[in-house]
């Protein structure tokens, strides 16, 4: 783990040691102090990979950090009726511009780990044809990353990390007293009843599009999951006393989890043809003909692999609509 030391040589615009001590919470705390804590545990995350997301020397530091601030928007976009909603959604809006800014490279990084993996893959004939095609998206990935770290040099992400300070430094911001509070489970049921309405709207067999969209829905629900569950340990489940609300999340995120892994195989399969297709696209009127062998064999392989996932995703969704019956 880099020292604080480190950090300060590598001139962060902030670091942990800016922060108070960590946040915990018990079951017995208000529900907007789940929402904090959660904030500072990700704000610790972010804070402790951003120093190799700029050097890149690990892809897997910008994918945690990515993570990170996607399950900050998730926790203040579950949280909105605990919160003053002005304040969550400007923050949340702040959040996504990084988001956006980290995306493009991290979604570089896969693609680049996926096509050298197919290329090597490929007769020893056919690899220098494969090769073109990683020679080009590595020409994007060199780009986007500029771009990212221009983003990470700017005032905007200083000043958003000192909001997300000031966070957790005090209490949230929260709704007049008067309008009525949800329990932690509450945020939970409403994502999960927000999936299985997009799943019975989705049909029997949707669009690539819409599977994706449901991979949404269930990182979303994932992510309400994980803000809610240390609050409601040991406690009943209205009507099961035989089960406790802690359980029956943790058995509900663990069906979406397997639900959110087949429509993430199957949108990963989607996205590499799409981005095999662009990169020859991008190679003029007349790509090399063993360019275009090698992109065909390519894109072949990634429509099975979409194939063999559709099939897959409605007895995985089986699963989590039966643990969302438990609520």
């Amino acid at each position: 783990m880099p020292t604080l030391a480190s950090r300060r040589l590598q001139q962060l615009p902030f670091d942990v040691a800016d922060l108070p001590a960590p946040l915990s919470v018990t079951p017995s705390d208000p529900p907007a102090q789940h929402v904090r804590a959660a904030l500072d545990l990700r704000l610790r995350a972010l804070l402790y990979h951003d120093p190799g997301t700029r050097s890149g020397a690990d892809i897997e530091d910008l994918h945690q950090m990515r993570v990170a601030v996607r399950r900050m928007r998730a926790a203040l976009k579950a949280a909105r009726p605990l919160l003053d909603s002005a304040w969550a959604d400007g923050l949340r809006a702040e959040l996504g511009w990084l988001g956006r800014a980290l995306g493009p490279v991290r979604d570089l990084d896969v693609m680049l780990l996926r096509l050298r993996r197919e290329v090597a893959s490929l007769p020893e004939r056919e690899r220098a044809a494969g090769g073109v095609l990683v020679d080009s998206m590595e020409g994007e990935h060199a780009a986007a990353r500029a771009l990212m770290l221009a983003a990470l040099d700017a005032p905007r992400y200083t000043a958003l990390l000192e909001r997300l300070a000031d966070a957790i430094r005090l209490p949230l911001p929260t709704p007049s007293a008067t309008r009525a509070q949800p329990e932690l489970v509450d945020l939970v049921r409403a994502e999960a009843h927000r999936m299985r309405r997009a799943v019975e709207k989705a049909g029997e067999d949707p669009p690539d599009a819409v599977l994706h969209e449901l991979r949404i829905f269930c990182k979303r629900l994932r992510y309400t999951g994980e803000l809610v569950e240390p609050g409601l340990r040991g406690q009943a489940l209205q009507g099961r006393s035989e089960a406790g609300q802690g359980r029956a999340v943790k058995r509900l995120l663990a069906a979406t989890a397997q639900l959110q892994e087949v429509l993430g195989d199957h949108q990963d399969a989607c996205v590499a043809e799409q981005r095999i297709r662009e990169l020859l696209d991008g190679l003029g009127e007349l790509p090399d003909a063993h360019v275009v062998f090698v992109a065909g064999r390519l894109v072949e392989r990634e429509r099975a692999r979409a194939e063999h996932k559709r099939a897959e995703w409605p007895s995985a969704w089986t699963q989590v609509a039966e643990r969302i019956a438990d609520f």
